[in-house]
């Protein structure tokens, strides 16, 4: 069942029927490929089980807060998380599929620990995918990818839908940041490592249009494999155009991670798989801790507050002037006479603009 809420006498349905959850939902995003899906291997009989996250929980003092007695993992109740078809407390078990982590688990343990709200991670990836192709981004030109397309998609389906999904949490959220960790295929084609570093720059101001934050901050975590070493050829043109993207003057709040300290090799690891760190639990949560702590001091540091970006948005009006609310002005269709608008939490609504005060009607016109 929908509910009603007021801007300005218009009724607008928005989402389940519930009371407003006491504490707004934190949200972050986490998209990639294969290595954003995660290939950290949960149990190993490989190499006397190292590099798994049962072997590191027992023998290394850093993961031991991750299992409950000899037996359980620890669930946050705190933090929970999304991946497609799973969902549930942030545990083990949200990689690639349940025998498996990803960037997911260190990432959530950090924020989890540093916001006292609730936490939602949003997490899409899905392996052998390309920027270039697959996630390309509307503003590249040429066809948008299929998987950027599905990435949005899924997202907003899950935050106009949040109260269903995650009955506890309400439907009251703020994206506060996005993940991302993506780059091997693209380094398999001459032609896709050096576009990397611009079809980048358009994901991520791409990424920001869509949920309605200019700023957002931005994680990346770059394609270290193999400890990073290169120092030519196409691995070393992504790594490059990773770190570069996130310098670029006109991108504020983008971080680079370098990861290639995180790799750990064979003899340590559940796999010989490179291009899936060795499916080494250590090095999937240290990649995601990482992540987490550039994120928060992003967050912790945004070069705009929330109320400072409240006041950058337009003042609406209704009709006669009487009630009003802010947001950012996102599209108007003449034919239709339809306008949407996205407040600083990124929900959008969509409205006639007979609704609007005839001063503000004029702005919509022209600034469309």
């Amino acid at each position: 069942m929908n509910h009603l809420i007021f801007y300005f006498g218009i009724v607008i349905c928005i989402g389940a029927h519930s009371p407003v959850a006491a504490k707004t939902v934190k949200v972050f995003i986490l998209a990639g490929q294969s290595n954003m899906e995660g290939h950290g291997a949960i149990d190993s009989s490989n190499n006397n089980g190292k590099g798994s996250l049962t072997y590191l929980a027992e023998n290394n003092e850093k993961f031991a807060h991750l299992k409950k007695g000899k037996s359980k993992w620890v669930e946050r109740d705190d933090v929970m998380i999304t991946y497609l078809e799973r969902k549930g407390a942030l545990a083990p078990g949200f990689g690639a599929n349940g025998s498996k982590i990803g960037p997911e688990l260190g990432f959530g343990h950090v924020v989890g620990n540093a916001i006292e709200e609730p936490v939602l991670l949003i997490k899409t990836a899905w392996g052998g995918k390309s920027l270039a192709v697959d996630f390309r981004p509307p503003s590249a030109g040429g066809q948008v990818g299929p998987y950027y397309t599905q990435m949005v998609t899924y997202v907003k389906s899950v935050l106009d839908n949040l109260k269903k999904e995650f009955p506890k949490l309400g439907s009251d959220y703020e994206i506060v940041g996005f993940g991302w960790h993506q780059g091997w295929n693209d380094g398999c084609d001459a032609a896709m490592s050096n576009a990397y570093e611009a079809n980048l720059q358009h994901f991520i101001r791409d990424v920001r249009k869509e949920f309605g934050r200019e700023d957002l901050p931005f994680v990346i975590a770059d394609s270290g494999f193999g400890g990073g070493k290169e120092t030519s050829g196409r691995r070393f043109i992504i790594r490059e155009a990773q770190a570069a993207a996130a310098k670029t003057k006109k991108l504020k709040n983008v971080h680079c991670v370098q990861t290639g300290s995180f790799a750990r090799p064979v003899e340590e690891s559940p796999s010989k798989q490179g291009y899936h760190w060795n499916s080494n639990a250590e090095t999937y949560y240290l990649v995601g801790e990482a992540m987490g702590k550039a994120m928060m001091e992003m967050a912790g540091s945004s070069s705009k507050s929330e109320e400072a970006r409240s006041n950058d948005l337009y003042a609406f009006r209704n009709a006669d002037g009487t009630k009003s609310f802010k947001a950012r002005l996102v599209k108007y269709d003449p034919a239709t006479g339809k306008v949407t608008v996205r407040r600083s939490n990124g929900r959008s609504t969509t409205f006639d603009i007979t609704y609007l005060h005839p001063d503000d009607q004029k702005y919509v016109k022209e600034r469309d």
